[in-house]
């Protein structure tokens, strides 16, 4: 904490400082913020599991932040008091957890209080918050930034990790160099080439806790078994590393990244003393009417948290991402993939764009774009030591303290986790009406991703249509079917959409579970409709939603982060303001 206290003295210096040599016409000062207010009236539904705990819950958001040419201040209120189902067991209460100076100079920026940062790909490092998720893991304490020369960029950071309305008690450390090359090379600036060098290095002080293990002895001779109970010696330190080049010149860009961390016995992956790694590569090439990436990561043991005890999606320090499409249609977005940090995975990812022509053959009189997108996540190679078995998805004690397992850097598991091919097509067919049409064909390892439910193979089809009757008045309607004989069955869905601008919006959609994997389960109490009625009203920074509806129990997730929402049902009103 005095490191804390000390680094805010020397915020306030430098920013009092900064602030007393501006000229008379920078001393102007900006006050911008925003509030975001979603709010729910419940009402139980035992058919599909919503509870009514409160009559009435909330999550509410004010952020302001004061600005000048030197200087920068700002805090964040949370009121979480009464919180949507699926924040009360973590984000319960209200308070300013938020908080920071920032004092500027022309090669120099220091920050003091809490503040978010990434380094390269996030591989060691990524701080960041995602409200929808219920995800906020920001430092506390101080960050340095540093731009000696031209193309040169260092960070240097320190603080303690938020763990909703508390901070962990380790200390997480690092810095970042980040050397644009080409800022050094005349030719290659004019040639429109950018190539940039950057390393970095993350580091957790964390105290060793108590955990005990037992070791079990059989003699087959003597037919006895002795138990030995063993005291962990937990690291106090634990390294990470990363290293990675990108590079740009003209349509192509590359980019290649590796990143290390040292024994990190947590019970993410099962307390073992063994080394983590994560190596990407990624390419991209695009000019007009044509776009291609190609990228491929291998991840082993890379769950990195402040708190080695911790389960779930709090306290995380790194992220990587998931290498599958965000999407954004229901049905498609039923089954979503999280990343396997612990375990570890093969991802690849091959997507590829591109514009027919207009006045075609395909492209006709507007043009028409395809979009096709491939997506695969295996399990790697993993062999665990002579009578040692994984019993189940982290805090196994069976493994706990010895090197867990041996894995080869080629070699794919048995398992695959994830897979999807989907194609898109969208084409304007008259000056009112344009079509969007897409296929998707997936297979979900739901055992490896929520622990039991086996592999879903599904099929969806969406068509998205869209017409304009007027400048101001436009209607959208989506259709769309899932295909399964897993878990739940069949599903279709339905939306409307109105908008009347600029200030009006009206939305009805349902999502039916109208099938099943055994037609012997089907009943009128099984299969159920997940209604939605919005209207929605925009005038100038204001918005407001007020709506009815059901919402079903699933996972809600991004960039292979989820968090589970539990089903509720009732009345909702959103309100967003920036100022």
């Amino acid at each position: 904490m005095n490191r804390i206290l000390s680094m805010l003295v020397a915020g306030c210096c430098i920013a009092a400082a900064t602030m007393a040599q501006a000229q008379t016409d920078d001393n102007k000062l900006t006050l911008s913020g925003s509030i975001q207010s979603d709010m729910l009236v419940p009402q139980a539904d035992d058919k599909i599991g919503a509870e009514k705990k409160e009559d009435f819950q909330t999550n509410t958001y004010v952020d302001l932040m004061l600005q000048h040419r030197d200087f920068e201040a700002g805090a964040r209120l949370e009121y979480l008091e009464h919180p949507l189902p699926g924040f009360e067991n973590d984000f319960k209460g209200w308070g300013v957890p938020n908080f920071y100076l920032k004092g500027k100079l022309s090669w120099a920026e220091l920050t003091v209080g809490t503040f978010y940062e990434q380094f390269g790909s996030g591989f060691i490092l990524r701080t960041y918050e995602e409200r929808s998720l219920g995800i906020d893991n920001s430092l506390l304490g101080g960050r340095l930034l540093l731009k000696p020369a031209r193309g040169v960029q260092l960070k240097a950071l320190g603080g303690h990790q938020r763990r909703y309305w508390d901070h962990n008690k380790s200390w997480i450390s690092g810095a970042d160099l980040e050397l644009t090359v080409s800022d050094w090379i005349p030719k290659m600036q004019q040639s429109g080439t950018t190539l940039t060098l950057g390393g970095s290095w993350v580091n957790k002080h964390e105290e060793p806790g108590q955990f005990r293990t037992t070791i079990t002895t059989e003699d087959t001779v003597a037919h006895t078994t002795t138990f030995t109970t063993l005291e962990m010696n937990q690291p106090r330190y634990v390294n990470a590393w990363d290293a990675r080049i990108s590079l740009n010149t003209g349509n192509l860009s590359l980019l290649a990244e590796y990143a290390q961390k040292t024994d990190d016995p947590s019970f993410a992956n099962g307390y073992i003393f063994k080394k983590g790694d994560v190596a990407m590569l990624s390419a991209s090439y695009s000019r007009k009417g044509l776009s291609l990436l190609l990228q491929a990561k291998r991840s082993e043991n890379m769950a990195f948290k402040s708190d080695r005890t911790v389960i779930g999606i709090s306290s995380a320090i790194n992220h990587l991402p998931a290498f599958t499409q965000d999407q954004t249609y229901a049905l498609a977005a039923l089954y979503p993939y999280a990343t396997q940090l612990a375990d570890g995975e093969w991802a690849y990812q091959a997507e590829l764009g591109y514009n027919f022509k207009r006045k075609t053959a395909l492209g006709g009189k507007y043009g028409m774009n395809l979009k096709v997108n491939y997506s695969y996540v295996r399990a790697i190679d993993r062999k665990f030591y002579d009578g040692v078995q994984r019993n189940a998805i982290g805090g196994t004690t069976d493994i706990a303290g010895t090197g867990g397992y041996t894995s080869k850097f080629f070699k794919w598991g048995d398992h695959t986790y994830y897979q999807d091919l989907d194609i898109q097509l969208s084409r304007k067919f008259t000056k009112q009406f344009k079509l969007n049409l897409m296929y998707m064909n997936q297979r979900y390892n739901k055992t490896q991703v929520e622990g039991h439910g086996g592999m879903i193979h599904s099929d969806i089809f969406i068509a998205d249509g869209k017409y304009q009757f007027s400048p101001k008045t436009t209607l959208r309607v989506e259709a769309q079917y899932l295909s399964t004989k897993n878990d739940e069955g069949d599903w279709v869905y339905g939306l409307a959409e109105l908008s009347l601008a600029p200030h009006w919006m009206l939305t009805v959609s349902d999502m039916w579970n109208c099938g099943d994997s055994d037609p012997a389960h089907y009943t009128d109490n099984t299969h159920y409709h997940y209604y939605q009625g919005l209207v929605t009203y925009n005038v100038g920074s204001h918005r407001i939603q007020a709506g009815y509806g059901r919402t079903r129990a699933g996972y809600n997730c991004s960039g292979g982060v989820c968090r589970w929402i539990p089903a509720q049902k009732g009345f909702t009103l959103s309100y967003n303001y920036n100022f």
